[in-house]
């Protein structure tokens, strides 16, 4: 039998109560210091982020990583998850880490080796780990070059709802699409409802969506589609004051959307 540990019981619990969940990623290098990021991690988790994210595609790790983690979890009340870019993307000093498995990788090492690797360190440190299926659409940003994904296209809905429920399949307990973080800078917006639909039409397991989601509108949308939980990261980055704001706006609309969900 398959132990859940306390950060995915927390979720599907929260799941079930509210319907959808408002996650929040902290990437201390977007952050002109230390401080900013942990008053931000702060500000979201009291606007009403259930989860908060630390890490990034490249750089979060080593002492600064150890110290903003510590800093964020003495300031949250929420679980504190990684967001690992690589094998160095890890603390003792967080709750869970996001096991991904990058489904579209061309590099088998993003598929299955660099978790090989980092099982044994998630053990030593009693860090809970959640298997998840990350799926990169185009335009990817840098975690679509660190990890030689073979982007889906936004306009194949289908190829995405196949690598998710391949995902599914091989076990993973969790679902992500991500275009990457700010895909307007590359001319692209958040991912389509219409691939959102596709995926959640074909899995039974929580389904994350991130990338590009800055707006109430836009967060709707996603919700709307089938997303369970949104990850939003970029849209905090002005301010902590500003970043309270939009959480407790985003907050809201989860909210809505998750009692719509739960009246069916």
């Amino acid at each position: 039998m398959i132990k859940i540990g306390k950060t995915e019981k927390y979720i599907h619990e929260m799941l079930e109560k509210q319907g959808k969940l408002l996650f929040c990623s902290i990437d201390p290098l977007d952050y002109k210091n230390e401080e900013d990021a942990v008053k931000t991690a702060k500000a979201v988790n009291e606007g009403g982020a259930d989860i908060v994210f630390i890490g990034g595609s490249t750089g979060a790790q080593g002492e600064l990583l150890d110290r903003v983690a510590t800093g964020i979890k003495e300031a949250i009340d929420v679980p504190l998850v990684l967001f690992p870019g690589n094998l160095a993307t890890i603390t003792r000093h967080a709750d869970a880490l996001l096991l991904l498995s990058v489904l579209n990788a061309r590099n088998p090492y993003y598929i299955t080796q660099v978790q090989t690797l980092a099982a044994p360190t998630l053990k030593m440190l009693n860090i809970e780990p959640l298997p998840t299926g990350y799926i990169v659409v185009q335009p990817g940003g840098t975690v679509g070059w660190v990890s030689d994904a073979n982007l889906v296209p936004r306009e194949k809905p289908k190829i995405a709802a196949a690598l998710a429920l391949a995902g599914q399949y091989q076990g993973n307990r969790f679902i992500y699409t991500d275009t990457g973080s700010n895909p307007r800078l590359q001319g692209f917006g958040p991912i389509p409802k219409e691939m959102i639909m596709a995926v959640r039409s074909a899995i039974d397991i929580p389904y994350i969506v991130g990338g590009g989601i800055i707006s109430v509108e836009e967060l709707k949308t996603a919700y709307a589609a089938g997303a369970d939980i949104v990850k939003i990261g970029t849209a905090f980055q002005n301010s902590p004051e500003e970043a309270k704001k939009k959480a407790t706006l985003f907050k809201q609309t989860c909210i809505e959307e998750g009692k719509k969900k739960l009246k069916h």
